[in-house]
Formats: structure tokens, sequence, C-alpha cells
């Protein structure tokens, strides 16, 4: 869980950057020359930070399916463990409920 949290800060880090330098930009003393040179490079680099963002949550969302497996594989092995450990106490018990009583020893007292 701790892999999505990262990802999605980075993810919100990054969205946050690119939109605080926007309104950057747009609230700048500039000129309307400079203001829009200044937005043509930013709009360059969309593409670049598009990317950047596509790969990071491609990548988190693999550690997430990975873990995923493992917590799955994981709990497959116990619930296999656990009923395997039911078996073996059924079984054990079901000998025990068929062995046939000890003969009483003369004299001992019957307890019903």
């Amino acid at each position: 869980m701790a892999d999505n949290n990262s990802g999605s800060f980075i993810s919100g880090m990054v969205i946050g950057v690119a939109l605080g330098a926007l309104g950057g930009l747009l609230a700048a003393p500039r000129s309307g020359r400079e203001t829009r040179k200044l937005l043509k490079k930013s709009a360059d680099a969309l593409p670049e930070l598009a990317e950047d963002l596509s790969t990071t949550v491609q990548m988190q969302a693999d550690r997430l399916s990975e873990t995923a497996l493992r917590n799955w594989e994981d709990t497959l092995e116990r619930l296999k463990q656990a009923i395997a450990a039911g078996e073996e106490a059924s079984r054990q018990e079901y000998e025990n409920l068929n062995q046939p009583d000890p003969p009483l020893a003369s004299g001992a007292p019957v307890h019903d």
C-alpha cells in the first residue's frame, strides 16, 4: 500500500508543478510576447511531462500488481496449510471415535 501512496504523491506533485508553473507564467508581469514564448516552451515540455507521469503510473501499477499477486500466493499457501491441518485433525478424531472402548475392570463404576 505504501507504493500506491507514493505513486499518488508523485503524480500529484508532477501535476501540481505543471499547474503552478502555468499559473506563475500567467500571473508574471511580462509582455504578451514574452509570456507567449514561455507558454510555448511550457507547452512543448508537456508531452515529456505526460510521458514521465505515464511511466510513473505504470511503474506503480506494476508494483501494486506484483504485491497483490504475492499476497494472493501467500494467502493461498496459508489456506492449503489450514486445510491440510483440518483434514489431519478430522482423521485423528475419526480414528479416536472408531477405536473400541477398553473393557471395564470388574467392580469399576460406570459413569453415564
